[in-house]
């Protein structure tokens, strides 16, 4: 792969790294618990040692890398008690600022909804190699946040981004387990109808309940499979 610019400033170079060792994983070619080794990413990525640690810090920060007191970064492992952590936390926030979104929300905001839901619509979630399509992802990202866009509060938006790059590491694992049919299309029609109605308390109960699914898919899948998520 190629490296980040030598001639670019550290700042900048190290902003690079973090978007790189951030994709890489949240596509699982970096896997849970994998330790992060300096010279391989230095090598890799032609940056010295000072932006590859600003980098990785500031990924250990949105809970993707853990630091190990004499043993350096790992990728942050995945557990049953971390999911479901995830998804009850992330379902609150997310149905405060869908709430605030209702109250607040106007014609624009609407059509914002209806635009990315069209998107949605037209794109294939799963590729022929039974992965989640990078497009999909995408616009699907775009899709929820155009649900809360008009909560009015940065952190609440800044904070659920954080929740939700740490979620798309499940929702690819999730796809492996899937044995039977989804209707995410379905779903999200669902959301985007109700929440341009206006109807708060349906839209929080659908929200919470489509977060929940994935982790009934894994957490169910891998008991069967003998407790393969630890």
């Amino acid at each position: 792969m190629r490296g980040v610019a030598e001639d670019q400033p550290g700042r900048t170079r190290a902003a690079e790294v973090v978007e790189a060792i951030r994709a890489d994983i949240l596509n699982a070619r970096l896997l849970p618990g994998e330790r992060l080794m300096f010279e391989a990413l230095k090598e890799r990525f032609n940056v010295g040692v000072s932006p590859l640690r600003e980098a990785l810090t500031r990924i250990a920060g949105e809970g993707l890398v853990t630091l190990e007191e004499h043993k350096g970064f790992r990728v942050a492992p995945v557990s049953r008690a971390d999911l479901t952590d995830l998804v009850r936390l992330r379902g609150e926030l997310e149905a405060l600022a869908i709430r605030w979104s209702i109250e607040n929300g106007d014609d624009r905001w609407e059509a914002g909804i209806l635009a990315t839901m069209h998107e949605l619509g037209k794109k294939q979630k799963i590729t022929a190699a039974g992965e989640i399509d990078m497009a999909w992802e995408a616009i699907h990202q775009r899709f929820h946040t155009s649900l809360v866009a008009a909560c009015g509060s940065e952190r609440a938006l800044a904070f659920r981004q954080v929740l939700g790059d740490q979620a798309m590491r499940y929702r690819r694992l999730s796809v492996r387990y899937l044995t039977a049919p989804r209707d995410d299309l379905g779903e999200h029609r669902e959301l985007a109808q109700i929440v341009i109605e206006r109807r708060a308390t349906e839209a929080v109960d659908l929200i919470k309940g489509h977060f929940s699914r994935t982790a009934e898919i894994i957490l169910a899948a891998t008991e069967e499979a003998g407790g393969t998520l630890s």
